[in-house]
């Protein structure tokens, strides 16, 4: 009877273990989850923003090249 006794204990123990890691794999599952979501915003945002600078460089004047003197001269 001692047998079953530890039996028992052994998988009371290790149905309680398996239900930690269950709730810690749920947890890291969300968290997962809502870190995603966040780098996809952030994705869409620097596209965004990419494109707001490339529209802003090409309504900006064209840069004078090297070799020729500034206008002041």
């Amino acid at each position: 009877m001692n047998n079953t006794q530890d039996l028992e204990q052994r998988l009371v123990a290790l149905e309680s273990h398996i239900a930690h890691q269950d709730g810690t794999l749920e947890d890291l599952h969300d968290m997962v989850n809502t870190q995603w979501t966040e780098i996809e915003a952030l994705r869409r945002e620097m596209e965004q923003l990419r494109g707001r600078l490339l529209r802003m460089e090409g309504e900006m004047e064209p840069a004078q090249p090297d070799n020729e003197p500034p206008p002041h001269y």
